[in-house]
């Protein structure tokens, strides 16, 4: 069993999906902090606040003696709209890498055409007898 296990996991196609999976992770916290760091303060700039921190307050919660609002209930569009710009940028990146690994494959040659097939055996026996009927 440990050896089948083996043989399964050593797979060229689950190496490359768990290798895929790893720099997708990495890719995603790269394009998490670029969205955060760049563009998030850029749109906060229109929004006059901080883009993360954009909501809408359904209901007011109250301030406790550390002044911090407790009981608020709040939609967050701004987390959700960061959320969105990163799997925008995600897709994107990731529609252009396939487009390139497509372009990059060598092109299949089409199958050629099979000889056109000539006469059979029962065809040429057939011919041979009525030659040497006549």
């Amino acid at each position: 069993m440990l050896k089948e296990f083996k043989d399964f996991a050593m797979k060229g196609n689950l190496v490359d999906i768990a290798v895929a999976f790893v720099m997708g992770a990495a890719f995603n916290k790269v394009v998490a902090s670029f969205t955060g760091g760049i563009i998030s303060p850029l749109i906060g700039l229109i929004f006059k606040s901080d883009f993360k921190d954009l909501k809408y307050v359904i209901s007011e919660g109250a301030a406790n003696d550390a002044g911090e609002i407790t009981g608020e209930v709040a939609v967050m569009y701004g987390d959700f709209l960061t959320s969105l710009i990163d799997f925008i940028i995600v897709a994107f990146v990731m529609f252009m890498i396939i487009k390139g690994i497509n372009k990059m494959k060598k092109k299949e040659e089409p199958a050629p055409e099979p000889a056109p097939a000539g006469p059979s055996e029962i065809d040429l026996l057939k011919e041979i007898r009525d030659a040497l009927k006549k």
